[in-house]
């Protein structure tokens, strides 16, 4: 039943067409995407040393670290709502079809249930990959996730765990998802220990992180910004490689102010960086976030020593946002070399909405006036 009503759905119908069109070489999709984005992507680049490569977006991405996976380890398993067929996002598409039903196969519609199959399964002594639909989606299973995954480890004395668990996510804004296809839920996670949470900016991170978190020997959730899906295109690596979690990334250096984000956001900063180079001839120190728990606190705390100066931004609600962790850790270790108060740039304390997104979301022009008010206190 559900999924012939995804069927009939505008979603899906758009991303079929979208597929039989084949985007990567007509790139009529992805300049479509690129104009109703608010913001500009900037593919990463490989070097000589990585090997050979292919172009690929990042769901495409998503799926050669799935198969990748699957054909190294015969343990290794995905589930969840759809994902036999492909999925809403195409994530797994071409899977079930390799592999088989046993290894690649649909969950009922329940959250809480795939999570906590996947709990047992991990336990066993398997590898499960459990995709919850949307991220929105994932507070059925908030329990299975905090009181369980993140605890077996601990209450077993080392005796169990359930370190072979990675639960993807699509995530965040993408244009008109609304109250229940846009939120961002990394923050409810990062109160929690014994998990990691891991939010990839673009494909070359996409696989890297995927299979990092998949091979981690704790549980993991993997959150992918799902605009990111099709209009985010890298030339990747078709060899197999981890990037490490818990490792922020200095994209641009700077002196005069440290600018944080993650995933999406990372795009967005990267423009405000421009801007105020070509604007106020400020200096900014760009730093994808990478991993939400544990986040890498040294680099962080080393750049804003260097340029007194913090903004950070996420889509995210204000309040109990990460950023007011970031921030409170920051006050503590570098009060003394902030030379203004830190900013937070964020989504609203309401309700995501849907005609005022535009409103809602960090938009390079709030980042670039938070900019402003650092350097002008």
């Amino acid at each position: 039943m559900a999924l012939k009503q995804l069927r009939n759905t505008s979603i899906f119908k758009k991303l079929i067409r979208s597929e039989s069109s084949d985007f990567l070489k007509g790139r009529h999709h992805y300049k479509v995407s690129y104009r109703l984005s608010h913001f500009t992507y900037v593919p990463d680049t490989v070097s000589a040393s990585d090997g050979e490569t292919t172009r690929m977006n990042f769901f495409q991405a998503v799926t050669n670290a799935l198969d990748l996976a699957l054909a190294a380890d015969s343990s290794a398993v995905i589930f969840g709502e759809d994902v036999g067929f492909g999925g809403v996002f195409r994530c797994t598409v071409g899977l079930q079809d390799k592999y088989g039903r046993d290894r690649v196969f649909n969950s009922p519609l329940c959250e809480q249930g795939i999570v906590g199959f996947g709990i047992g399964m991990a336990i066993a002594g398997a590898t499960p990959i459990a995709e919850i639909q949307f991220a929105d989606y994932i507070y059925p299973a908030f329990d299975q996730i905090t009181n369980e995954a993140a605890k077996v480890r601990f209450r077993s004395g080392n005796e169990f765990d359930c370190g072979g668990l990675t639960i993807r996510a699509p995530y965040g804004a993408v244009g008109h998802g609304a109250l229940y296809h846009s939120q961002c839920p990394e923050a409810f996670f990062s109160h929690v220990p014994g998990i990691k949470v891991v939010i990839p900016r673009g494909p070359l991170q996409a696989k890297g992180l995927l299979l990092s978190c998949i091979r981690d020997k704790n549980p993991c959730i993997f959150f992918e910004p799902k605009i990111l899906y099709r209009m985010a295109v890298e030339q990747v690596p078709l060899k197999d490689y981890e990037l490490p979690l818990s490792k922020a990334e200095i994209l641009t250096e700077g002196d005069d102010v440290t600018v944080i984000g993650w995933g999406t956001q990372v795009h967005v900063l990267r423009e405000v960086c421009q801007l105020a180079q070509d604007k106020l001839n400020v200096s900014c120190e760009l730093i994808d976030l990478v991993t939400i728990l544990p986040w890498d606190k040294e680099t962080v705390i080393n750049s804003v020593k260097k340029t007194g100066r913090l903004l950070v931004a996420h889509e995210a609600p204000l309040t109990g946002g990460f950023a007011a962790e970031i921030s409170a850790t920051v006050q503590s270790e570098c009060f003394l070399n902030l030379e203004a108060p830190i900013q937070r740039v964020t989504g609203h304390d309401a309700p995501f909405s849907h005609v005022y997104e535009p409103f809602y979301i960090p938009s390079k022009w709030r980042c670039f006036d938070a900019v402003k008010k650092l350097i002008n206190f």
